[in-house]
Parts: C-alpha cells; sequence; structure tokens
C-alpha cells in the first residue's frame, strides 16, 4: 500500500497553492531587493561549513526574502545528507515534542522522511504525533525553500511546544545524540517580535538575537522570557542552541526585518536569518 502524505495546510494562504506559481514565488524571494538579490548559485564550493538556521515562517510575501538569505547560503555549499526542521506548536496540538513519520506534501511535490534520523530522535519525551502537524505551518512553508536549494532532500519534522527551559533541554538532547555522527543541517523556524511598533520589534529582537549570536540557548530563554518578547519559536530556537552548546560554532545574522517593510502598517512582526558554521567569532551584520 502507498504510503500516506501529510498534506499541505496553508497552500493557497502563506503560499500560492499552484506549483509553477510556488516555485516563481520562492525564485522571487531570492531575487526581492529585501533578499539576496538573485537566483542561489548552482555551484556548490567545497564543504557544508553551515550547521544550523534559524528562519522565519510568516507568509512569504512578508517573510521569505528575509528566509532566503539562509537559504542562499546553505544553496552554496555541499548538501547536507539530512535536514531536521525544528517548529512551532501555534495550534497547541502537541503533547510537547511532536515528530512526523509521514512525507509532506507541498503544490511542488512530497519531501521524504529520513527513516534513521526519525528512529534516532522517537525517544521520550519526543514521540511521533501526526494529529500535531495537521494544521502547523512553521515547518510546511520552510519545504518549497529546502526542495529548491537542495538536490532530493530528506528531512524530519519536530514540533516543539513552549515549556520551561528544563523541558526543553531534556528534548534538546535527544536531538544531540540522535545528530551526532550523521549529516544534519538543523534549521529553527520563528518570527520575533509580534504586533508591536518597528523600533520596539527592532530594541527587543536585538535582545535575542545577541543572545542565539553568543550561542547561550539559557541566555535566549530568560531574555525572551523575562523580556516578554513575543518571539513565537523560542521554543524550538531554544532546542537548537542548547542541542549544539559545546559546538565551536560561528553565529552570523544575514538579515534582520519586519513585515513594515513590505506594507504600511502601525505594528509589524520582526523576522530574522541566521547562520550557525563551524568555528570562528560571531559576526553580526544587519541589513
Amino acid at each position: 500500500m502507498a504510503e500516506t502524505t501529510r498534506p499541505p495546510a496553508v497552500a493557497g494562504q502563506f503560499y500560492p497553492a499552484d506549483g509553477a506559481a510556488l516555485a516563481r514565488a520562492v525564485e522571487g524571494c531570492f531575487t526581492d531587493s529585501r533578499g539576496p538579490g538573485r537566483l542561489p548559485s548552482r555551484h556548490r564550493e567545497g564543504e557544508r561549513q553551515i550547521v544550523a538556521a534559524i528562519v522565519p515562517h510568516a507568509g512569504y510575501q512578508y517573510s521569505g526574502a528575509v528566509a532566503a538569505h539562509a537559504y542562499a547560503r546553505i544553496a552554496a555549499e555541499r548538501a547536507p545528507a539530512s535536514v531536521l526542521v525544528l517548529g512551532v506548536d501555534h495550534h497547541a496540538r502537541s503533547r510537547g515534542a511532536a515528530l512526523s513519520a509521514r512525507p509532506w506534501e507541498t503544490p511542488i511535490g512530497p519531501t521524504a522522511i529520513d527513516r534513521e534520523l526519525l528512529r534516532a530522535l522517537d525517544h521520550p519525551p519526543l514521540a511521533v504525533d501526526e494529529a500535531a502537524h495537521a494544521l502547523e505551518h512553521s515547518i510546511e512553508v520552510q519545504l518549497p525553500f529546502l526542495e529548491y536549494v537542495l538536490p532530493h532532500p530528506r528531512f524530519v519534522p519536530l514540533e516543539v511546544a513552549f515549556a520551561s527551559y528544563e523541558s526543553l533541554e531534556r528534548v534538546s538532547e535527544v536531538v544531540r545524540r540522535a545528530i551526532e555522527g550523521r549529516d544534519v543541517l538543523l534549521l529553527a523556524s520563528t518570527d520575533f517580535s509580534h504586533y508591536v511598533p518597528a523600533k520596539t520589534a527592532e530594541r527587543l529582537d536585538r535582545l535575542a538575537i545577541d543572545a542565539i549570536l553568543a550561542g547561550d540557548a539559557r541566555r535566549l530563554y530568560r531574555t525572551v522570557v523575562e523580556q516578554e518578547i513575543s518571539m513565537c519559536g523560542i521554543a524550538p530556537t531554544t532546542v537548537l542552541l542548547a542541542a549544539l552548546s559545546g559546538r565551536p560554532l560561528r553565529a552570523e545574522l544575514l538579515r534582520w526585518g519586519h513585515s513594515g517593510e513590505v506594507a504600511p502598517m502601525r505594528d509589524v512582526v520582526g523576522y530574522a536569518a541566521i547562520v550557525l558554521s563551524e568555528g570562528g567569532p560571531a559576526r553580526s551584520a544587519v541589513k
């Protein structure tokens, strides 16, 4: 019997529902003046240095160009064997850390599951929970980008609900063990401040971004909670940083932006594209 796929939940809302239109929309994110300004190279340059990236997940018209900065960098390096995408539990449907074992469909086609990585991750407090993923968009919107920049990508979706730092640390320990010795790219899907004036978003988001650039999961979690920053993906981003703690990584802010760059609005949502690469000091370049 053919394997069932997870159908798209937000096609026609966050991105086009037609395959050809979706491919054009992804390309438009790269060529947008807020994006890299050009399509990613098809000629990969040497070994992969990027270990992880943090990318936004709003509708493509708002955050796609910011996300494209990270995906352009991923496209320029050797493709990873697998991708672990850590997403948000916007709908409070999971029991904490929900995996999916089905290929995920978008109008471009299905994205396959890495079965070996899935088995390595399927340990408490993580568990397969398909219902938790049914309505969630934060992982889904990354797949057309992955399909565009990687040849035949395999991935594992992991939805992480907000919880205490200690609970998220337990999730990160499973992730840390699962990726050890494997060629896995980690993605954390998050937007930053929600529905505040642009100057406020820039100030608050900078506090969170500085903690990310320092590679400090506990500092990020504490900053977001104490400053009441409405960063929806604090849980997956904390798990990503904690899972990579102790590794000599260079964190680089490629771009920060907000929804008010697209259309006039009093209150905006903040977005950032950040990559973590092997070795070297942290750098920050706001564009």
